[in-house]
């Protein structure tokens, strides 16, 4: 089968989160499974790789570029919907998984051209749909979350089959020597400014800020201006092998101030026996589970405090969290091979609908 991921967010190398990750472990397994996967997604124009294409596009006259960084054709396009055809000239999808950003777009494109759909819910931000999502008629879903598919559910009356974000273990699992307390992606969406407060009410414990979504540099340096005043923290950039960051990590604090529909961070941290302290936000909850600490984000900030001494402290206390964090990140919903297999019957079912729609 020739599977298309489409969105209107940018692809690795050029942009990094949550969504790039776990489309790249599916386009994996797909390829090891003997099948083939693509990427249609958005293209910047800025930093080496950003400019090559833009010279590709302008010398070639055309509206999109394709490149295979990942290891797989990627299309590129300024605005991806508009490249739908170019892409299914030239990969033949049979199927495409459309997710995330201009969603609505780019799955009417893509149907246009008489390729069957599936939607995957990644976030509950219904503004980055582009659209209504009853618009794609023949489209079968699959959500993140129990609370992505409630949520959605309620706004569009469309059910979906949940596929929590699939992860490779190999790829985070490692001891860990327990140095900090790890904040991922330092923004104040995702609780920047609550641990930058937990921070300075804990000055005897290190904290590890890291960046996963590209930082500009005005936000950098506003990042920088803010922590500056606290010894204990330490910012670090973005890296493409998370090992570095969970091998030197004891506590992962996820304080997420927005509806999260998951929390990639959380499963991955279980992966390592690594404990969660995070907000009760979206479906955060629900990646945490037994592997950590649930608190309202709006709790007293001497809760939050707290909960994060007694992991820091209190060995015998963080040796059972880390225990059912591990126990946690084996639970069969996590199983790849097992997300997989729910992940293909879902492409195989929107084919072959297809081809009865088809015929």
């Amino acid at each position: 089968m020739k599977v298309l991921f489409a969105g209107g967010n940018g692809y690795t190398p050029q942009f990094s989160g949550g969504v790039q990750s776990s489309t790249h472990h599916l386009a994996e397994q797909l390829l090891e499974h003997g099948h083939e996967a693509s990427v249609l997604a958005a293209l910047f124009g800025q930093g080496v790789f950003g400019y090559k294409a833009r010279a590709k596009m302008k010398l070639l006259r055309q509206r999109a570029v394709i490149d295979s960084y990942p290891g797989y054709p990627v299309v590129r396009a300024w605005f991806p919907w508009e490249a739908a055809r170019f892409a299914v000239e030239r990969l033949d999808p049979d199927v495409a998984v459309v997710q995330c950003h201009k969603s609505v777009p780019i799955g009417k494109a893509l149907q246009a051209l008489g390729v069957p759909l599936v939607v995957y819910l990644r976030n509950v931000e219904f503004h980055e749909l582009g659209g209504d999502l009853r618009e794609l008629h023949s489209a079968l879903y699959i959500a993140n979350s129990e609370f992505t598919a409630r949520t959605y559910k309620a706004k569009f009356d469309i059910d979906s089959t949940v596929i929590p974000p699939t992860i490779n273990p190999e790829l985070y699992s490692t001891p860990t020597t327990g140095e900090f307390v790890t904040l991922i992606n330092p923004y104040n969406e995702k609780g920047f400014e609550l641990a930058v407060r937990i921070a300075g009410q804990c000055s005897e414990i290190p904290f590890l800020f890291v960046e996963s979504w590209k930082l500009d540099d005005d936000h950098r340096a506003q990042i920088e201006r803010t922590i500056a005043p606290l010894r204990n923290v330490r910012l670090e950039s973005r890296t493409s092998d998370m090992k570095t960051v969970y091998s030197r990590t004891k506590i992962l604090l996820a304080p997420s101030k927005w509806e999260e529909a998951w929390g990639r961070v959380a499963s991955e941290a279980h992966c390592s026996g690594i404990p969660v302290v995070g907000s009760r936000r979206g479906g955060l909850p629900e990646a945490i589970g037994a592997g950590g600490v649930v608190l309202d984000y709006d709790a007293p900030l001497d809760d939050w405090v707290a909960a994060i001494r007694r992991l820091w402290n209190d060995s015998q206390e963080y040796e059972r969290l880390s225990a059912a964090a591990r126990e946690f990140s084996e639970r069969p919903a996590l199983d790849p091979e097992r997300q997989f297999a729910t992940f293909f019957s879902m492409l195989d079912r929107a084919a072959q609908q297809g081809s009865r729609q088809a015929a």
